[in-house]
């Protein structure tokens, strides 16, 4: 039987193999399937949208620094952040866990009061879930189930030639909030007494990475200014996946200006500290939990105007392809970690 490594495909070409036979079904309430966000079904009137979240100890997360209430709480935002990208309301929530023996009941009740602060702050009822056992640790699934109208509802697939593309908040910070951890982590490796001395100026980066937030608020101000977007996705991996998936599945260029990226000052030192590119943070990191969306030309004024929300570029032509444009007018291919391979092995270079 051949023998074929994951990372040779990339995580992206990887995905679509395995679920490439499932694409098509002949149920007409399926308004949209894998390949986004989240699926919708179509209940007659509204749509029904479901997304997960998985996280796995030693993989997306590390408990040397990430207290068990803040992990609750941040695997649903994970879900909710879902959700906010389909432009649909969070309204029901499913956890399942898998705990070692080495987790007590008050571990648990721990990582549990995380997922009622959550449900109390995006107003989610939990109505099931699963708990087993497990020899990995502990492993995390949440499910969150939402709904939207067909004029609300915005798919990864609608953005147009000369849209503006837009991004919330701001990017990087989570990742070097990661990288201030992990630094720490390494520094007091061995010692049980000391304690890491955070900086006030390292309190934001921190929060972003152990407690985030899903931007339900900036959808609202995008029904308040009645601005659809034509196509809206996460930012969980770095601006340079979404902005790729949001090109492929829209089947567009984009042009990304890099003096326009919204990175806080805060990363900006941190990343100085650490020798770290904070373009390349906001670009390839991760855990942002922010939004990025297309939107017609025509809101260009009003999104200029919107607190919390930054006009970044434009939509161009498919054979223009996806771009990062420097100060100086030049241009770089933008690329992301789990889309390399399979780009490479089309021999675009």
């Amino acid at each position: 039987m051949k023998h074929t490594e994951i990372s040779t495909l990339g995580k992206v070409a990887f995905v679509e193999q395995l679920t490439q036979p499932f694409a098509t079904s002949s149920n007409t309430h399926i308004r949209q399937g894998i390949g986004d966000d989240g699926a919708v079904i179509d209940r007659g009137g509204w749509y029904e949208v479901i997304s997960e979240a998985t996280m796995l100890e030693g993989i997306d997360f590390d408990l040397t620094y990430t207290p068990l209430e803040h992990l609750g709480y941040k695997l649903v935002v994970a879900a909710v952040s879902n959700i906010c990208a389909m432009n649909a309301r969070a309204e029901y929530l499913t956890v399942s866990i898998g705990l070692s023996a080495k987790f007590s009941v008050e571990d648990a009740t721990a990582l549990y009061d995380g997922i009622k602060r959550a449900t109390d702050e995006y107003k989610l009822d939990l109505v099931g879930g699963n708990t087993s056992a497990s020899l990995t640790g502990l492993n995390l699934m949440a499910t969150v189930i939402g709904s939207t109208s067909d004029e609300e509802l915005t798919l990864r697939s609608g953005a147009k030639n000369t849209d503006l593309l837009c991004v919330t908040g701001d990017l990087g910070a989570a990742y070097m909030g990661l990288q201030l951890l992990e630094r720490e982590k390494r520094v007091l490796a061995g010692n049980n007494v000391s304690r890491p001395e955070i900086g006030k100026d390292q309190v934001y980066i921190l929060q972003r990475q152990l407690k985030p937030e899903a931007r339900v608020d900036i959808l609202q101000q995008l029904r308040e200014e009645k601005i659809k977007p034509t196509a809206m996705i996460d930012v969980t991996r770095g601006l340079a996946s979404a902005a790729l998936h949001l090109c492929r599945r829209s089947d567009v260029g984009v042009r990304i200006y890099l003096n326009r990226i919204p990175i806080a000052s805060d990363t900006f030192k941190m990343a100085e500290e650490m020798h770290i590119d904070p373009v390349v943070a906001a670009l390839n990191g991760g855990d942002d939990f922010e939004l990025l969306f297309a939107a017609p030309l025509d809101k260009h004024q009003e999104l200029l105007a919107m607190p919390g929300v930054d006009v970044i570029g434009h939509i161009v032509p498919a054979a223009e392809g996806a771009a990062l444009v420097t100060p100086d007018g030049g241009e770089i291919r933008i690329q992301a970690p789990d889309w390399t391979a399979r780009v490479e092995e089309k021999g675009e270079k």
